[in-house]
């Protein structure tokens, strides 16, 4: 029961990955489709959590773009401790009705991120909307889309990168 406990958050994730479930964006490849005329303005949010001593913000509030265009934004990262500290981030995307055209090609998200005490790091996400969100007659009214990230600490792997630190190894 604790193995399936533990185990149901990132099959939970995963899943909300792969289908768009909840707000989380989709991962895919770069659209084939025609980049179209229509503009829908991203907005980007970032939080950490409180036992997380890292600055994290996005490096532009907004972005308008085209339907189908590939775009890159960055979220910048500060380890404000004086330890190296491992970070995992989660993601969603509201409307959530949205979430599935939303797609995220490349992204710091993907994988756990390790800063040095101080490091300040440029994390990039490349993504596109997809067009097929203009032609859903339930997102037509879509003019904003807010990609939201929350940084979280990986407890385990801070403890054993500062204990071969403190053995010296």
């Amino acid at each position: 029961m604790i193995g399936a406990a533990y185990a149901a958050v990132p099959l939970y994730q995963l899943f909300c990955q792969v289908t768009g479930y909840g707000g989380t964006p989709a991962r895919g490849e770069l659209s084939q489709k025609a980049i179209g005329k229509e503009q829908v303005t991203i907005r980007f949010n970032a939080d950490h959590s409180s036992q997380l001593p890292w600055d994290f913000k996005p490096a532009v509030a907004s972005q308008t773009v085209h339907l189908g265009e590939e775009n890159l934004a960055f979220f910048v990262a500060i380890n404000k401790s004086d330890k190296p500290i491992y970070g995992t981030a989660t993601f969603n995307v509201t409307p959530t009705k949205a979430a599935q055209y939303f797609v995220k090609t490349d992204c710091f998200c993907f994988t756990e991120q390790l800063l040095e005490p101080g490091q300040r790091v440029d994390m990039p996400v490349s993504f596109h909307i997809d067009p097929e969100l203009y032609m859903d007659k339930l997102t037509r009214d879509v003019t904003t889309i807010t990609l939201s990230y929350t940084f979280f600490p990986l407890p385990g792997k801070k403890a054993e990168l500062l204990s071969a630190k403190e053995t010296g190894l």
